[in-house]
């Protein structure tokens, strides 16, 4: 088997197909079809298609914050985008396992996010919606990732902290004891810039405090590019979007 990045200048649908669920009118399906994504080529209105791509993890249950910041914004992004666009939302089950998790509650954790994001109005019609640990490319691709990255950069990363003081009940980040720290944690964000990549995503709505992760992808997908050269670039260097809707104060 030839190495990922071989594969990906070798098959152009690996990062150019991405999986639309199916749904009847029973359950959505965990079976997987494959929808190529648009060419470069100009839209109708001559701009270069868009492909966005934003995830959640199935923990918690969504409080008015997500469906504001986040969900709400989605569909948004769906109703807006171009018909050459292509939409993507993921499930990102991988990211759940930076923290400790009961298998069971997990399991039903994942029906139940993609349950929400039907029930706030994502169309598996015109947005891709699919659960991340289905697609071993994920991670393949986080892996390289990671031996592209520098310890230097993911210390400047401080979400971890956040997610660490929420998960002791600490006050603040300064009560985070790093000793609890693992290593998929404090990775994650390389795994998050491989969410995005993978689809050679252009375009990527998240939070103000994950607009970091956005700048480490921008530079891991610049190290790629430059690493595996190619005729072209192989990544592009995703945007980050910015919600237009009003988030509830201590809610996003």
């Amino acid at each position: 088997m030839f190495p990922l990045h071989h594969q990906l200048r070798r098959t152009p649908t690996f990062a150019s197909s991405a999986c639309r669920a199916s749904h009847s009118s029973k359950r959505v399906m965990r079976g997987l079809r494959c929808r190529p994504f648009a060419s470069s080529a100009a839209s109708e209105s001559g701009a270069r298609p868009r492909v966005v791509f934003s995830g959640i993890q199935p923990t918690g249950i969504p409080h008015l914050g997500n469906l504001l910041g986040a969900l709400l914004n989605w569909v948004k992004l769906q109703r807006e985008a171009a018909r050459d666009d292509r939409v993507i939302y993921s499930i990102v089950g991988w990211h759940a396992l930076t923290l400790p998790q009961e298998p069971k509650a997990l399991s039903a954790a994942r029906s139940d996010m993609l349950a929400v994001l039907l029930s706030v109005g994502l169309d598996p019609e015109r947005s891709i919606i699919f659960h991340q640990d289905e697609n071993p490319h994920h991670v393949e691709l986080a892996w390289i990732l990671n031996c592209l990255t520098s310890m230097g950069k993911l210390k400047r990363m401080t979400t971890w902290k956040s997610r660490l003081a929420a998960s002791r009940n600490a006050r603040d980040d300064s009560e985070v004891d790093e000793s609890l720290l693992n290593a998929g944690l404090f990775t994650y964000p390389v795994l998050q810039a491989a969410d995005f990549l993978a689809y050679r995503a252009t375009h990527v709505p998240v939070g103000e405090d994950q607009q970091q992760h956005i700048e480490l992808c921008r530079d891991l997908a610049e190290s790629f590019n430059k690493t595996f050269k190619g005729k072209r670039r192989l990544f592009p260097l995703p945007e980050h979007v910015i919600s237009t809707l009003s988030v509830c104060p201590n809610e996003g």
